[in-house]
Formats: C-alpha cells, structure tokens, sequence
C-alpha cells in the first residue's frame, strides 16, 4: 500500500508528465475601428467587454496594419506577409473573380494540419467565389458576408451556400455573435481557431433594437456598444466552458476609420497612410502567458499575429517567408520592443511611407485625398521632393518634419526601404522606380490635406 508521501509524488510525476493542453486561438478583427474607438485607447464610448481584455492581457500603443484599406490588411493578416505580395494590393469588389494567390498559406491552413478545428465567421474579403472562399482557405466552415457591406449583393453565406441575398444589417452581429459562440461550444473538446472578423464599424451601420440610443454618442457609438456585447459573449462562452484560461483572444482592427469614427490624435484616416489610416487597436490576452495589464509601446504590425499563434501553438510557420515577427517576448514582458527592419507602408503597389521604430519616413503622397475626385490628368502617386521624416512618439499627428536635423536617420531607412523593395515582385519594384523618376517639386513641403 502506497504511504500519502508516495502517493503525492506519483501523482505530481504524473501531472508532469502529462503534455500541456493545446492553446486554442480566437482572432477578432474589426472592420474601420480607428485606434481611438475604445475606452481603453481613450474613446467615451464605454467598451468594458474589450477594454477586459486590456486589462487581463496587453494592450499595444505602436500596431501598424499592413495597409489602410481592407482587403490587402486581411490578406496580410492571413498570411503575415505584405499584400504586396500575395496578390491582393488592392480593395476586392463583387464584380472580380480573384482572390488570395495559390500557394499563400493562411493560419487557418497552419493550424488545421496541427489537430485544429477551424471557422471564419464574418466578412472574409479575400475573394467571395471558389477558389477563394474561406473554405478553400483552411477553414472548416464560413458564416458571414464574403465582402463590405456596402457591397452588393450582400449576401449572407453559410460555408459555400448564400442564405439571404440581401441580408438585415441590424441583425447582423447578433447572428455572428450567435453563431460564434456555437462554435465554441461544439468545439469545445479539441484545440480550435476561430476567426472572427466582423463587419462593422463599416458602413452602412446596422444596430440591434437593444443598442440602439445605448451608447448616447450616436449611432457609431452604438454599433460599439454591441460589438462590445458581442465580445462579451464571446468571453463567457469560454468562461462556461472551462476554456478562458487556455485560449489566446486577440483583437485588432484592419485599418483606421472612415467618416466616422476616432483615429485617437493621429493624422489621416482610412485609405491614407499618415497614422490614423494605418496604425490600430491591438489586445492580446491568455492567462499565464501574457502579462496582464500590459502596455507595449514597442512597434508590432498586424502581420506579426502569425508567427506568433504559430509560436503559441507550435504550428509550422508557412513554407513561403513571412514578413512579421513572433511579438511572444513582448507578450510575456520579457522584452520592450524587437528589433525589426523598418514596416512598409503601402497604399496599392506604391511604398509611401517606412517606420523604423519612433521614426517615420515619408516618401510619396497621391495628388489627390482618398476618396475624393480625381484630379484633371488621373490620380498619380507622386515621390515627394525631399523625404519628410517624423517622430510619431512625440510628434503624434505628423505635424513636424525633423528630417534636416537627423541626416543619418534618413540614410538609413532609405537604405533600409531600397533593400527591402528589391525582395518584392516585379510591378512592386517597377512601380518603386517610377515614382522615383516623378518630383514633387511644384508642391510647397507639407501641403497635403489630411
């Protein structure tokens, strides 16, 4: 008969012994959420759903978005590479047939051939016919709207099948959220991945009878609101089912906000690549893995999210090389930043703009605003006279060119994007090279609107 001694023991080598519980994965990732939008970057929007996540994880201040506008942010989201890259440098439209390039392997595919069982629920943006669809993409099953939702027909689709050809915007998050949470629940016994990128704050918006008026900051406020709900949901789904303390919950958004909205301070919105079309939200949290109540003002890009749920879940990282970082160590609080090569700001096929660490160098602008009508002679992308260059820690809104008093800093992220621009496909390189050809030379410097 064992003594109580001996039978501790046992029971603690046994415990051991025992392999860890695979980590499952809830990626979260809104559509033109700017970086101010939350009440823990500072909105007075109350989000305390996802302001939760913030304070039982971390909270990232420097995350860039691979691009400004939505379907290359998520094509590069999926693959940790730049859009650029992957075939998908512009915004996908119903009327196109194209979608992420063959052979580009998303993190659903990654985590599938490691045991897990994956779903998209939401708007995908990657191409809404075979083979582009999620399903095609490593994902077990699609809900969602394949694109924006001032795109039409907004079809609602199950897996490959449309259910409505016209679907009702103010039901639209309750039925993701709905649908979300059943995933969870069915998948509860294994590792599992699920991706949820929502369609709102896009507009049109759309809200549920309960939210409306809530937030007392106007519709936008109120779409918030619910997507908080929605997170909320999300985060007692794993509570009852034993699974808070054993899943990563990340929570981004693709790029910064539209007419509504609040890039937090920063200059621009979406579709431009000064900071606040650009720069967004990110929250991490997975209890004893992340260091709660974290803040990282290290600089981290939407395509480091990849290897980094590679690196949490030890799934293989693709065969093709990514242009994102394992952030784990920032994670953990181990480190307060990474070294990185400076992050490439595209807008198109047109490098603009480059960020290394506090600084940002500017290097050509469009001659027209986004969204607004072209000019006589087209919309060109025009290599700016003398790079502009900024510290975007203290100088938030990019109101300061700095670059006549840091020379050497110049030199070295030009040198740095030269290099980098070399690795990229041919129309990315020839597109470099003819914009280098164009000056700006009748433009007073600065004289860009926002």
């Amino acid at each position: 008969m064992l003594s109580r001694r001996h039978f501790l023991a046992s029971v603690a080598a046994t415990s051991a012994a025992a392999p860890a519980r695979p980590v499952n994965v809830i990626l979260i990732f809104c559509d033109d959420l700017g970086w101010g939008d939350l009440s823990c970057y500072g909105s007075p929007i109350a989000t305390p759903n996802i302001d939760r996540l913030a304070k039982e994880g971390a909270r990232f201040t420097h995350c860039l978005s691979a691009n400004p506008v939505c379907s290359p942010s998520r094509a590069a989201l999926m693959t940790g590479r730049y859009p650029t890259r992957v075939g998908v440098p512009r915004v996908l439209f119903p009327v196109d047939k194209t979608g992420l390039d063959e052979g580009e392997q998303t993190v659903a595919q990654l985590l599938k051939a490691k045991g897990y069982q994956t779903m998209c629920v939401g708007k995908w943006h990657l191409g809404h016919l075979a083979p582009h669809l999620p399903t095609y993409k490593g994902f077990d099953h699609y809900y969602g709207i394949p694109y924006s939702n001032d795109m039409n027909p907004r079809w609602l689709m199950a897996d490959e099948k449309v259910l409505e050809e016209q679907t009702d915007l103010d039901t639209l998050q309750e039925k993701y959220t709905k649908r979300a949470v059943e995933f969870i629940e069915g998948a509860k016994g294994g590792p599992f991945f699920l991706y949820m990128p929502h369609t709102y704050p896009h507009i049109p918006f759309g809200v549920g009878k309960a939210f409306r008026g809530k937030s007392k900051q106007g519709i936008y406020g109120d779409v918030l609101t619910e997507l908080d709900w929605s997170v909320g949901q999300i985060l007692a789904a794993l509570q009852k089912h034993k699974l808070d303390r054993n899943t990563l919950v990340l929570f981004s958004s693709d790029n910064g906000p539209w007419f509504q909205g609040s890039p937090g301070m920063l200059r621009g919105r979406k579709g431009m690549t000064w900071e606040g079309g650009v720069r967004v939200p990110l929250l991490a949290r997975l209890p004893g893995r992340v260091k709660p109540g974290l803040v990282c003002e290290g600089l981290v890009s939407t395509m480091d999210l990849l290897p980094t749920i590679c690196g949490l879940t030890g799934a293989a990282l693709p065969a093709r090389p990514v242009d994102g970082l394992d952030i784990g160590p920032l994670l953990s609080g181990k480190q307060r930043e990474m070294e990185r090569a400076p992050i490439l700001y595209f807008d198109g096929v047109n490098v603009q703009c480059a960020r290394w660490g506090r600084w940002k160098l500017h290097l050509s602008r469009y001659n027209n605003v986004t969204y607004s009508p072209a000019p006589a002679g087209g919309r060109k992308n025009i290599r700016l006279e003398r790079p502009e260059l900024y510290d975007v820690v203290t100088d938030r809104d990019e109101s300061f060119d700095v670059a006549a008093e840091n020379p050497q800093v110049v030199a070295k992220v030009l040198a740095e994007v030269e290099k980098l621009v070399a690795g990229f496909p041919e129309p990315i390189r020839k597109a470099y090279a003819e914009v280098k050809e164009r000056s700006a030379s009748t433009r007073p410097v600065g004289a860009v609107a926002q």
